[in-house]
């Protein structure tokens, strides 16, 4: 994944989308192999954590905090001056966080939960994003402004990848993808390189990702059964 790049990882349920996300942010060791973070080992777990923002699938957060107390622990953890600060207002302020800024975290909506773990990945500007299915509960506006976000921070030179069940999200806002079946990348390019990889002209990235993930058959079969009744 280069820099200024938004790499989107799709795959089937269980296909693994999770699991290489978790070994990106040195959560999970890799079965083999090695991974690196703009030339560092993953390994170097302390290292690595400063040039990252991750964001899970299912959101962590310490409950017993309000949304404040969490990001105060947060910018002292990573040692964020007092310049975080103006950051961390105009995110709790897009992200329409102020109402709830004070109230336990264990109070709050899973959608606003979410913003929380957003707000937390984005707080030090790290130079790579790895987001999983990070729209998951997020309504229309915030999920328009964390797709912006996200384009933003490709266009300052920084990296992004992450994982989507939305298709159509994906094709608007990656430069490339990467399609992962039972634990294997079965293609990998921008659209149009998928598009070549299937013998096919045209076709939405979905068209592109059921006949790599060799699905389409099987849906045509039931939709096609369902017809019949």
């Amino acid at each position: 994944i280069k820099r200024g790049e938004i790499y989107g990882l799709l795959g089937p349920n269980g296909a693994g989308k999770s699991s290489t996300l978790k070994v990106l942010a040195g959560i999970l060791e890799p079965s083999y192999g090695k991974v690196e973070i703009f030339g560092k080992p993953v390994s170097e777990e302390i290292e690595v954590k400063r040039l990252i923002g991750y964001v899970p699938e299912e959101t962590v957060l310490l409950e017993s905090l309000t949304p404040r107390e969490f990001f105060e622990f947060i910018a002292s953890v990573r040692g964020l001056n007092g310049g975080v600060n103006l950051r961390l207002s105009k995110l709790v302020s897009a992200f329409e966080l102020t109402e709830y800024f004070d109230t336990p975290i264990a109070t709050l909506s899973m959608g606003t939960k979410r913003k929380v773990s957003i707000i937390a990945a984005l707080l030090h500007e790290p130079p790579l994003l790895i987001l999983d299915e990070p729209l998951i509960g997020l309504d229309a506006r915030s999920s328009r402004i964390l797709k912006e976000l996200i384009a933003h921070h490709a266009s300052k030179g920084g990296a992004v990848i992450f994982s989507t069940h939305i298709m159509e999200v994906a094709e608007k806002i990656c430069h490339r993808v990467g399609i992962i079946h039972k634990g294997k990348l079965v293609g990998e390019g921008t659209v149009s390189e998928l598009r070549q990889l299937i013998r096919s002209a045209e076709g939405s990235l979905e068209d592109i990702f059921l006949k790599v993930t060799q699905q389409e058959a099987g849906i045509r079969d039931l939709i096609a059964a369902l017809e019949e009744e």
